[in-house]
This record gives structure tokens, C-alpha cells and sequence, in this order.
């Protein structure tokens, strides 16, 4: 007796399902892992008592995202934990930038090009709401804040082309927008990298980055346990392997990439929308490399012992040459470096006194190499005598990634290369993205509007329409969310 099965528990799987739950539908979840979550779970992967975030580890969406808001992530226990310091950029010579939570903090360290960073994000923070509605719809109607997206197109016009360069003076401003613009693994100064980075630049000043206590996997329990209480099911180990293998149902919403509906429609699929499916492209992979420390990391830099996240490459130069080596499906010689380090605020994620770090390493899609040596050798520049705390360390390639998560082809994690067209076009050029030619059967993965991060709003949109084209329920869907509050 069941009316939608979701196939995929990561954030927007389960906040499909919870919608559904919400419009008093009888939902089921298979998860082919033995733990729900996805991209968002936490694990032992080096020693015992080391607990690594698999995947996503810092959360400014889980604040700032309209399904999250609805939903109300710290109402139902998960403690956001804010670093002093959102995100820092550590340069030569025991230097760094640092993007404090306040704007104000952030302009002042910067000197000469304070007031340029303050005329830069001061007027997005002022209507991030409205900003990140926008960023967060499904692409397909007016914008929610015509203002604040106008101001924020115009920021884009500017860094994501040569006048980028006319703004500021100094190496350290330049450096800290490049290392937030470098999250959507696609060449820089471009516009859809460029969107990126000043959006997370500016949920740094107005959320934060937050970074869940005992990591990613408390966003998921929540999720889970409302899920659960409103009478879903979630089926762990189950990995579905055909459509033809899921029971008779309304609405199937599947939360995997193209290829994953690839693999599960077989010969189902009309030709065209097939062949559009393969024309996809996917972006950039990662190399990850956790790691058991010690102790903390010897940043030279005063400040970067206060991030939570740390964009480790150098100054904006190499950055632009890291990330143009990887779109171009080469090795950087000297790559872009994401490092999260939770204990800054979590000291449960390691036995006392000792510390986890968190890196990825960003490498062409499908690369079998282990970059753990260069990994380790960026952040031994900035922080000489690092390799001294390691006590163990876990490397998965990205061509391994797709064993851990068939959505990360060639070890994407993006759910797609980022580019302006495949942001709004994605998975395949149609009004509805979600839907799939097949009655009943829609799409709800990364792999749709609005793409990446842990947001839960391409689940939210696809089972909007779930609920509208085959239940004829035409309730706003985050009201649906917002009623969850209320209990069973």
C-alpha cells in the first residue's frame, strides 16, 4: 500500500519524500547503501573514534535554503556550529585572507580593498533572502527578488569577465573570491563559476558556514526521524537495480544522475530524450584524502586556526591555472584544495586532543591518480611541519567516487559540469526538467534546478509536480514542509 517510492536517500531524496509525507502520501525509500544520506554522511574512515564527513561538511544551505528554513533543521535538534571565520585563504609569506561572518570585520582586515569588498557584497547581503530564493527555484519562473537578482547579475557581468580586474588592488581580496568562485569546479572568472562564489561569499556574511555538531550525518537524522514519523519508510541495502523491479506505484521520483535513470529505464526510454541524457556533461571530479591528526594544523598565517574552511592554492593566479589545468582534463601541478577542519568548534569529532581534517583535491573527471602527496604538499606550505600530525589517512580516487555514490560519475560531485546552460538546462532542454517521459517517473537529483549543495530544493520542486500532476494536490509545497512542524 504504498503511492510514491523514492529511489536515492540523499538530502533531496528525502526531502522529496518528506514533502509527500506531508500531503499524507504513503512513501518508501530504497537506498542501496547500508545508511541513508548520500552526500551527507558521516563515517569512521581512518581510525576509531575519527569521524570524517563522507561528503558535504560545511552547510551555509542548511541555513539559509527555503526547503531547510521551512523544515527547521535546528527545531529539531541539529546545532550549527559557526567557526569565527567562514572561510580563509591562506598566501605566501604567513599571510591570509579572511572572510569573517561580519562584513564589516572582513572590509577592515582587507585595507586598501576593504571598501571594494564592502561595495561587492555589502548589497547582496542586504537582500540575500531574495538572492538565494531565486538561486534555489527550479529556473522556470520570475524571479523572487527582481532587485537583489539585478544586483547580483551585475556582480557577475563584473568578476565573471576581464573587468574583474578593475576592482581591487591587492592580491588578497582577488584570492579570497577565487577560492569561494573554485566550489563549482569550472574554470574561473566566468560567469557560472563566478555566480557561485559570490553567492556563497555571501552567505558567509549573512548565514555563515556553518558546520553541523557530529557532522553531516545529524541533518540527515533529522530528516530521516520526521520522515519516519509521518509514516515513510526507508529501505537500506536495497539497491534497485531496474524500474521494472519497483512495485506498482503513482509516482516514482528518482534522486540519481542521468546515467543512473540510464541504467534503471534500459530500453524504456524514448530514443531522443536517451540519446539527450548521454549528451550531458559532467564536470570536474575530486580526490579525496581524510585525515587523523595529532594535533591542529600549524597554520603559518594568523586567523586560519579560526576557519572552518580553508581554500588552499595560492593566490588567485594559480587558482585561475588549477582550475583551467582540470576543465581541460590535465592535472594541476599545484591543484585547488578544499580543506574543512571541524574541530575548530566540533571537539567530538576526534579522541581529545587529537583532530580530523577534511580535503578534496580537484582532478579531471574520472582520474585514477592519488593526489594525497600533493594534497599534503599545499597545505605543508602553508602550514610547514604538517605532515609531522598524521596519524592515518584514507584516499578515494575520483574514479572511485561512483562506488560510494553512483551520482558522482568520474567523480563529480557536482551532479554536472557547471556551466550557465547546464545550470538552467539540466539534465535535458525541456519546461519541466523533472519529469521524464515516462508516466510517473521524474527526476530529483543535483542532476535538475538548481543543482548542487545540500539544499533539498530539487527534491522540493519535483515533488511539487509529483503532487500536482499525479495526485492533483496543489498545495505550495513548502507550506506542506512548514505543516511537518506540527507533528504526525
Amino acid at each position: 500500500m504504498v503511492d510514491a517510492v523514492v529511489v536515492g536517500s540523499g538530502p533531496n531524496g528525502l526531502s522529496a519524500a518528506l514533502v509527500l509525507a506531508a500531503a499524507g502520501l504513503r512513501v518508501e525509500v530504497y537506498e542501496a547503501a547500508e545508511h541513508p544520506g548520500g552526500g551527507a554522511r558521516t563515517e569512521q574512515l581512518t581510525l576509531p573514534g575519527f569521524w570524517h564527513d563522507v561528503c558535504s561538511a560545511v552547510h551555509p544551505m542548511g541555513l539559509a535554503s527555503p526547503f531547510f528554513r521551512a523544515f527547521g533543521l535546528e527545531a529539531r535538534g541539529v546545532e550549527f556550529l559557526q567557526p569565527q571565520v567562514a572561510y580563509a585563504h591562506p598566501l605566501d609569506g604567513g599571510r591570509a585572507g579572511l572572510a569573517w561572518a561580519d562584513l564589516e570585520r572582513t572590509a577592515d582586515d582587507l585595507g586598501r580593498d576593504g571598501p571594494a569588498w564592502r561595495s561587492l557584497f555589502g548589497p547582496l547581503v542586504d537582500r540575500w533572502e531574495g538572492i538565494v530564493a531565486t538561486a534555489m527555484s527550479d529556473y522556470r519562473h520570475p524571479p523572487a527578488d527582481l532587485a537583489g537578482v539585478a544586483r547580483l547579475g551585475l556582480r557577475v557581468l563584473e568578476q565573471g569577465s576581464p573587468l574583474w580586474r578593475k576592482r581591487f588592488r591587492g592580491d588578497v581580496a582577488p584570492a579570497l573570491l577565487a577560492g569561494s568562485s573554485a566550489h563549482a569546479i569550472a574554470p574561473l572568472h566566468r560567469p557560472a563559476a563566478t555566480g557561485a562564489g559570490l553567492l556563497l561569499g555571501t552567505l558567509a556574511h549573512a548565514v555563515g558556514w556553518p558546520i553541523p555538531r557530529g557532522g553531516s550525518r545529524s541533518i540527515v537524522s533529522a530528516m530521516t526521524t520526521a520522515l519516519e514519523a509521518h509514516g515513510g519508510r526507508i529501505v537500506t541495502g536495497h539497491r534497485v537495480e531496474s524500474l521494472r523491479d519497483l512495485p506498482r506505484v503513482r509516482a516514482v521520483l528518482l534522486d540519481t544522475a542521468p546515467a543512473g535513470l540510464l541504467r534503471l529505464a534500459g530500453d524504456l526510454l524514448p530514443d531522443g530524450y536517451a540519446r539527450s541524457l548521454r549528451r550531458f556533461r559532467y564536470g570536474g571530479g575530486v580526490c579525496k584524502v581524510d585525515f587523523a591528526l595529532s594535533g591542529p594544523v600549524p597554520w603559518s598565517a594568523p586567523g586560519c586556526d579560526l576557519a572552518g574552511t580553508l581554500h588552499v592554492v595560492g593566490d588567485e593566479r594559480e587558482a585561475t591555472i588549477a582550475e583551467r589545468d582540470v576543465a581541460a582534463g590535465r592535472h594541476a601541478d599545484r591543484p585547488y584544495v578544499l580543506v574543512v577542519q571541524p574541530g575548530v568548534v566540533d571537539d567530538g569529532r576526534a579522541p581529545e586532543g587529537r583532530h580530523v581534517l577534511w580535503a578534496y583535491a580537484h582532478v579531471p573527471n574520472g582520474s585514477e591518480r592519488d593526489v594525497s602527496d600533493q594534497v599534503i604538499a599545499q597545505i605543508e606550505r602553508f602550514a610547514p611541519g604538517f605532515g609531522d600530525l598524521i596519524l592515518a589517512q584514507r584516499v578515494v580516487t575520483a574514479a572511485q567516487q561512483p562506488a560510494y555514490n553512483a551520482n558522482y560519475v568520474g567523480g563529480d560531485i557536482s551532479g554536472g559540469a557547471t556551466t550557465p546552460w547546464q545550470m538552467v538546462m539540466r539534465p535535458v532542454p525541456r519546461w519541466d526538467p523533472y519529469r521524464t517521459p515516462l508516466p510517473g517517473v521524474y527526476l530529483c537529483s543535483s542532476s535538475t534546478p538548481p543543482g548542487q549543495a545540500v539544499h533539498g530544493m530539487a527534491g522540493l520542486h519535483a515533488a511539487g509536480r509529483v503532487l500536482r500532476g499525479r495526485f492533483g494536490v496543489r498545495t505550495d509545497p513548502l507550506e506542506l514542509v512548514r505543516s511537518l512542524r506540527k507533528g504526525p
